[in-house]
């Protein structure tokens, strides 16, 4: 992917791993939209960033997602990169049973990324050089217990991303996947952005920026952090690493559960 002279959609702009990403695609000269569901955060995100643009899209919903597909097309013709950025992660109780996060979570994660990429694939096929990035987790390798749900999104984007890279291999779209380990951002909460144990955001970005500069080896943008996780299976201690792992993620999480305790 060239870092320079794009028109880049970046979904979920407004805070975190997409708002920095926004801010240093900016940096170097491409012209960035973002969006988002909270109008106040986009609209901070761009007089931050004056020449940044945005516009409100509930990636839940697929006729919000058509008709801004459809704007960007109309406005914004040299659209040539979309990075699927915009994502929920709640903790789910298996002892209190429903399913209304579950269900937010796999239209955020995974419907929203899957509709958003067939209302805009034409138009980048269209382009002389186009890409398409994803962002999945290494809680797609490692399943967290405790988030369930939106480790199952993420392994599903892993697993969307390589079949639409092999599918596109002789186009002109580049289709690559973002991996983020635990990051400082407030994904569940302030308590997320300011954890010690959480990778700094800045770090992450700036290491992420080097990557896509070098050329991301097979597609996969994986900072040091988070190859534990990705190549967690290929080590040979796969079961005993995430028993380690849900050990201390569980009880992390245990005074934040209502009703019967983290299992």
């Amino acid at each position: 992917m060239n870092t320079t002279d794009n028109t880049i959609l970046i979904t979920g702009g407004g805070s975190g791993i997409g708002r920095a990403l926004a801010q240093a695609f900016h940096a170097l000269g491409n012209q960035v939209i973002i969006t988002g569901r909270r109008r106040e955060m986009l609209e901070q995100t761009v007089q931050a960033n004056p020449g940044m643009q945005c516009i409100e899209l509930d990636v839940r919903s697929a006729e919000d997602i058509e008709r801004v597909a459809q704007r960007v097309i109309e406005r914004h013709p040299s659209l040539n990169v979309v990075v699927h950025n915009a994502g929920i992660m709640r903790t789910e109780n298996v002892f209190e049973p429903g399913t209304h996060d579950s269900e937010e979570t796999i239209a955020t994660n995974l419907l929203g990324p899957l509709r958003l990429n067939a209302a805009l694939l034409p138009h980048l096929l269209r382009q002389a050089r186009a890409t398409i990035m994803t962002v999945s987790s290494g809680l797609a390798f490692v399943p967290g217990a405790i988030t369930p749900t939106y480790c199952a999104t993420k392994a599903a984007i892993h697993s969307y991303t390589q079949s639409l890279r092999y599918q596109l291999r002789a186009t002109s779209v580049e289709v690559l996947e973002l991996v983020p380990p635990y990051v400082q951002t407030e994904l569940t909460g302030p308590a997320h952005a300011a954890d010690p144990n959480a990778m700094p955001l800045k770090d992450f970005i700036d290491e992420v920026m080097a990557i896509i500069q070098a050329g991301a080896p097979h597609g996969e943008i994986c900072v040091e952090r988070v190859k534990p996780l990705r190549h967690a299976e290929a080590s040979g201690d796969y079961p005993d690493f995430f028993q380690r792992f849900n050990d201390k993620r569980s009880g992390a999480a245990a005074n934040t559960w209502k009703g019967r305790p983290a299992p």
